[in-house]
């Protein structure tokens, strides 16, 4: 029971505290692309791939007092922060199988900003594609991020990071 919110909350015992849905929504799914067995489907949308699923187990989680989540005001938008609660810490100790062996994967990504977790998830997206035609596709798709050339090789630097972890 519980076997899919486990493994997230299992996330945020090894991450600590995640700021912001889009971030989470990053996370989760670079993390199923470096194959953290998480069952999330996602589709692409505006800010990259995107899990209905993944929002709805959050809200559930909250729900449950498993996970707590704050809503911040900042300047013209809501930000909201995510964290295992005593409850949910509980409850994680009782079901410890739930994620083995992902915490350095978790820590390395909740490091960066979901600026740059949304260019990696894209490009993973896209890995069916050139290294040039997922360039072509993230300027088209992602015209207002700017990201320059710099932006690309750190990420593509990145994922053969996160390859090596394993």
């Amino acid at each position: 029971m519980l076997q899919e919110h486990a493994k997230l909350m299992a996330l945020f015992q090894a991450a600590g505290e995640v700021v912001g849905r889009k971030k989470l929504q990053k996370i989760v799914y670079i993390s199923k692309k470096f194959n953290a067995p998480f069952q999330e489907r996602y589709n692409f949308h505006m800010f990259g791939p995107y899990s209905e699923e993944l929002t709805l187990r959050v809200e559930e989680l909250n729900s449950l007092g498993f996970v707590e989540e704050v809503r911040e005001q900042k300047s013209g938008y809501y930000q909201y922060r995510y964290s295992l609660t005593p409850e949910g810490q509980t409850f994680l100790n009782q079901h410890q199988s739930a994620i083995v062996g992902n915490d350095t994967l978790f820590c390395r990504l909740n490091d960066n900003s979901s600026k740059f977790l949304e260019l990696v998830s894209t490009i993973l997206y896209f890995d069916d594609l050139t290294e040039a035609e997922v360039r072509d596709k993230v300027h088209t798709l992602k015209k207002k991020q700017n990201y320059s050339d710099e932006d690309f090789e750190e990420a593509y630097a990145f994922i053969d990071e996160l390859t090596h972890l394993h």
